[in-house]
């Protein structure tokens, strides 16, 4: 693009300062118009506050004191109060800097006739140095462009925050999860147990064969490196959930006996049209790097112009103290200057070069957002399409699994069936009932995720 200064002087003349940026116009978002997969329709997620969707008081109260302590989200707090003072600094460069001085000499000197002349002067006054008058509204770009640059930050501590509260929530449920596994390991290994000491004494009788004593101890010894396993992935919870908090856990803050089911969360009701996507602050906060470099592109053409810097002065000045303030004594300066760029060996066309690929960037980016925002959601809608009837199977095999092995240990008391059908149903058991925990976890994680993806989260 050529820029003509002629209309530009014109408008100046007629209307004040020009702002040579582009009009910004929000890309066209490169997804869907909305998912395939779909939920009932209700209020969005970004308007539920976090506490409306943990029922569970426990885990509130967790999620709150992470908000309180979480050192990410205070680096990110800090980096939105720090990019708050640079917006302050680049708007002040708008107005003029005005100070006050006094100055005052006393000299003696040589003067004709006389060895011993003593001179003095005195001045007092305000003055404004090196004041650019923002005629092609390049300061005001670049204010412009540290404004975004501020809300855009803010927005990434508000997606900071929707993260934290998602890892949260989905660290105590792991560590709720991992604590039913290692009770049920528990409980396991000590019928096992008692199993393998009934068929060591009948062995001992000639009733069993060594063949399924063998058998028996090999699940209590698989029962019990579960039950280590367990211990040790509940420390480590423990420990992730400590570190995501920011502090120590009073053991009243975790899961204890909480069971994994929909007790613990609220359904959670998601409008499904993709333009939910433009209120998650992580796209919003691409959004506003992208209006940031275009208000760098303004600024870039600007240095195409004139630019008129203003320094002036007024005040007192005399040679007697008490004469300071009296008629005559006044002085005053004024000395414009304007720079008119003739030849920079191209810098100006490469800076602005440089800011409009800067501003392609940006776009790649913000739909590059928009893109993964989509497909998260997609992801966890389609989790969500199917895990309830996942759910559902799994409780009907739990329950058939353990009705056969209920049958298959009264059929071995009545002579009826062996043993090693009996540790076979057992074992069927055992693995179905992690099963069922497990996809439990998986239900109530994903109902977090879909709340965080819709861009929920961050209101208290």
């Amino acid at each position: 693009m050529r820029l003509s200064p002629l209309p530009l002087v014109l408008a100046l003349m007629l209307g004040g300062c020009v702002n040579l940026a582009p009009d910004y116009q929000r890309p066209e978002a490169p997804v869907a118009s909305q998912w395939t997969t779909t939920t009932p329709a209700g209020q969005a997620s970004a308007d539920i506050a976090w506490r409306e969707l943990f029922v569970d008081a426990r885990l509130r109260d967790t999620v709150a004191r992470a908000l309180a302590n979480n050192r990410d989200l205070r680096v990110a707090a800090l980096n939105v109060e720090y990019q708050q003072a640079q917006y302050r600094i680049q708007r002040a460069a708008l107005f003029p800097a005005v100070s006050a001085t006094a100055d005052g000499t006393r000299q003696r000197g040589v003067a004709e006739g006389s060895s011993n002349a003593v001179s003095s002067q005195y001045s007092v006054g305000l003055g404004v140095s090196n004041y650019e008058l923002d005629l092609f509204g390049r300061l005001g770009n670049l204010k412009d462009a540290a404004l975004e640059d501020y809300l855009s930050l803010e927005q990434t501590r508000r997606s900071t925050q929707i993260s934290l509260v998602a890892e949260v929530a989905s660290a105590w449920m792991t560590l709720a999860a991992d604590q039913q596994l290692l009770t049920l390991a528990k409980d396991t290994y000590a019928s096992q147990q008692k199993t393998y000491d009934l068929v060591q004494q009948a062995h001992g009788l000639g009733g069993q064969s060594g063949l399924s004593l063998a058998q028996s101890r090999s699940t209590v010894e698989s029962a019990r490196a579960d039950v280590a396993n367990y211990a040790s992935q509940v420390e480590q919870d423990r420990n992730a959930l400590e570190l995501l908090v920011g502090e120590r856990l009073d053991d009243s803050l975790l899961p204890g006996d909480a069971k994994l089911d929909a007790a613990l969360l609220v359904n959670v009701p998601a409008g499904l049209p993709s333009s939910l996507l433009q209120r998650r602050p992580d796209v919003l906060a691409a959004e506003h790097t992208l209006k940031a470099a275009n208000a760098d592109i303004g600024a870039a053409r600007a240095a195409f112009f004139p630019s008129v810097t203003l320094t002036a002065s007024g005040g007192s000045a005399s040679s007697e103290l008490s004469g300071l303030f009296k008629s005559g004594s006044r002085a005053w300066s004024f000395a414009p200057s304007i720079n008119l760029p003739i030849f920079n060996a191209g810098s100006n066309r490469a800076s602005l070069d440089a800011a409009k690929v800067s501003r392609d960037i940006d776009v790649a980016k913000y739909e590059k957002t928009l893109q993964t925002a989509f497909s998260e959601v997609a992801d966890a809608l389609s989790v969500r399409s199917h895990i309830a009837e996942q759910l559902d199977a799994q409780r009907s095999l739990t329950q058939a699994t353990e009705q056969s092995y209920d049958l298959s240990l009264a059929l071995y008391k009545q002579g009826s069936q062996s043993f090693l059908e009996v540790l076979d149903a057992q074992r069927s058991l055992y693995s179905a009932q992690q099963s069922l925990i497990s996809l439990e976890l998986s239900e109530q994680v994903n109902r977090v995720t879909l709340y965080k993806t819709l861009g929920g989260g961050w209101q208290g």
